[in-house]
């Protein structure tokens, strides 16, 4: 047995980037910071950032092209994917990714309160893109 879950609540470094495939097939890329902070042995409050990659497809993507902007605050659910490529001058490339199979928005919309909370239908399966298929179980409620 084998686990690959990352759960992370951060903020949109960018606007996300939408494309449209074929087939009606939608992917959203962009940006999410996480920060932490501890205090130094002289004192100082030191604060370290990580910026992580999501992907998105599908109904979640059409969902973050509506909804989410530069800055909003998300929680995201989903998994590790790291994949290559070969660069204009043949050196192989890699990056790293969170494919994100549920998000909910965690900045409020004007004085609304809570959050909207999406994740792929379960009955949708990949298609032809190299994605891995994103069913996902029934939602459940944060545990905090």
């Amino acid at each position: 047995m084998s686990v690959n879950k990352v759960i992370l609540i951060g903020n949109v470094g960018q606007d996300p980037e939408v494309r449209h495939l074929d087939k009606d097939v939608t992917v959203a890329n962009f940006s999410l910071a996480t920060s932490e902070s501890y205090t130094a042995k002289n004192g100082e409050k030191v604060t370290t950032t990580e910026w992580h990659n999501i992907v998105v497809w599908r109904g979640l993507a059409k969902v973050v092209e509506q909804y989410v902007n530069k800055g909003d605050k998300l929680y995201i659910e989903g998994r590790i994917r790291t994949r290559s490529w070969d660069d204009k001058e043949g050196n192989k490339r890699y990056t790293t990714e969170i494919y994100a199979d549920i998000l909910e928005m965690l900045t409020p919309r004007g004085q609304s309160s809570g959050g909207h909370q999406a994740s792929e239908p379960q009955n949708q399966k990949a298609e032809s893109v190299n994605e891995p298929d994103f069913s996902s179980s029934d939602e459940d409620d944060l545990p905090f």
